[in-house]
């Protein structure tokens, strides 16, 4: 590859240094270190459609922008929301024009705090079926009733641990 030939974007320094255009280009192993991303992951980003198609040089090597980062950033924070990479998708597209998209970030959100508060149902049973297997399981001699609900079905579990409750009650 010839410089003499090779467009702007070609010459456009790495680590995040201002490119011939002005715009701060960084390398896939700078925008790995700057977001904790694997480089595999930002090639996923790129084949999903949550970035648009990342600028490259004639040497296929990519080049991301602040504009990027920011997205992936974005990206990031919705994941530790527990939406799902469609999801981020949908918000990614809202994100373009916020205010025409109230209605269906709302709608989205809402729908995503049901399921969480459905999740925290699931573990707040569970918190409880375990420390009532603990408190069990001090309260029994012999056997464990840890390993014994286990293999039982639900149903069975119900009705030996409310036995079982009522017998170290009384």
């Amino acid at each position: 590859m010839s410089t003499s030939s090779s467009s702007a974007i070609d010459r456009a320094p790495a680590r995040g240094r201002a490119a011939p255009d002005g715009k701060t280009r960084y390398r896939i192993g700078d925008v790995s270190r700057l977001t904790g991303l694997s480089a595999d992951t930002l090639r996923y980003y790129e084949k999903l459609g949550l970035l648009p198609r990342v600028n490259r040089l004639s040497s296929g090597i990519r080049l991301y922008t602040e504009r990027d980062i920011s997205r992936l950033k974005f990206i990031q924070r919705a994941q530790t929301m527990n939406f799902s990479l469609a999801e981020i998708g949908k918000l990614l597209t809202m994100r373009e024009d916020p205010q025409r998209a109230r209605r269906g970030v709302r709608a989205l959100t809402a729908a995503k705090l049901e399921e969480v508060q459905a999740r925290l149902k699931e573990i707040t049973t569970l918190r409880n079926e375990l420390q009532l297997l603990l408190n069990l399981c001090r309260a029994t001699a012999e056997g464990c009733p840890i390993i014994e609900t286990i293999d039982q079905s639900p149903r069975q579990r119900v009705k030996r641990t409310s036995r079982q409750t009522a017998r170290n009650r009384g």
